[in-house]
């Protein structure tokens, strides 16, 4: 197939990857802005109005729709993903900064932790919902919801800091320890950030995994939802307009992120091309 022919349908193909993409959220941004509080799904729009923002925040009268129960499912979702990402990353690295010397069974460890992202969420929901029934151990968010979300997002974290510690050069180390420089202060002044934008990619991925886990989180919760739960519990009995006003505000998070994201690894890059500068000098 020659060029001329590659390059438009390479040009389709990724329109219709960014409107597949992005449909929905236009799609649940166009829907949050009807009237209310009786407006429910409809297209075109009557009347534009931010009342279901304003009913998210609790700004608005009583009506006949309930609230969103969100606001103690959010802070277990934000609690949960932030205690997952802090967890997995540090595990990421030490596993990672072990791999980097090859060691007896290192194959067989590799598959073993790689096996925790391609079980599917449901069969290790399930598993340990049984064990902890057969065991008599609650399940909590923070206890057996916690222990799964780590074993799912671990491999992720795991793979990025492989992939930053086979680019590295280890003769920077070498040449800290030759100076004298104890193993433990090389990796804080040397290693850590040089290996920092990694650690970044590590913890996006952490928290935006579990941030949004559902199935994994089903079984092994307990009573205690966190936000994905408790969308779907109020998303199966009726639909109204403040599930796509939260949606929207949801996405404009994670853009967030990813913008915070952004700005700490440029600096980071920025921080690393001035320290080379320096060091040719």
């Amino acid at each position: 197939m020659q060029a001329p022919v590659i390059k438009p349908l390479l040009a389709t193909y990724t329109a219709l990857f960014i409107v597949f993409l992005y449909g929905p959220f236009l799609v649940l941004t166009i829907l949050s802005f009807q009237t209310g509080p009786n407006g429910g799904p409809q297209f075109p729009i009557i009347e534009w109005s931010t009342y279901w923002y304003r009913e998210i925040f609790g700004l608005t009268p009583p009506s006949r729709i309930a609230p969103l129960p969100i606001r103690e499912a959010l802070i277990r979702s934000l609690s949960l993903a932030t205690m997952t990402m802090v967890v997995s990353t540090v595990l990421g690295v030490m596993s990672a900064q072990a791999f980097r010397s090859r060691f007896k069974g290192s194959g067989v460890v590799f598959y073993l932790i790689a096996l925790g992202m391609m079980v599917p969420g449901v069969l290790v929901g399930l598993g340990l919902a049984l064990v902890a029934n057969a065991l008599g151990v609650e399940r909590t968010w923070w206890g057996t919801a916690f222990v799964l979300h780590v074993v799912y997002t671990f491999p992720f974290a795991f793979l990025v800091m492989l992939a930053i510690f086979n680019r590295f050069d280890p003769s920077v180390e070498e040449a800290s320890w030759s100076l004298g420089v104890p193993p433990v202060t090389t990796f804080r002044k040397v290693t850590f950030p040089l290996i920092f934008p990694g650690v970044l990619s590590a913890m996006l991925f952490a928290f935006t995994l579990s941030y949004d886990e559902f199935s994994r989180t089903l079984f092994s919760s307990g009573r205690d939802l966190t936000l994905p739960l408790a969308i779907y519990g109020t998303f199966s009995i009726e639909i109204h307009p403040n599930i796509f006003a939260f949606g929207v505000l949801t996405t404009l998070f994670s853009f967030a992120l990813l913008a915070v994201y952004a700005i700490l690894m440029t600096l980071s890059v920025r921080r690393a091309r001035r320290v080379a500068i320096q060091e040719e000098s």
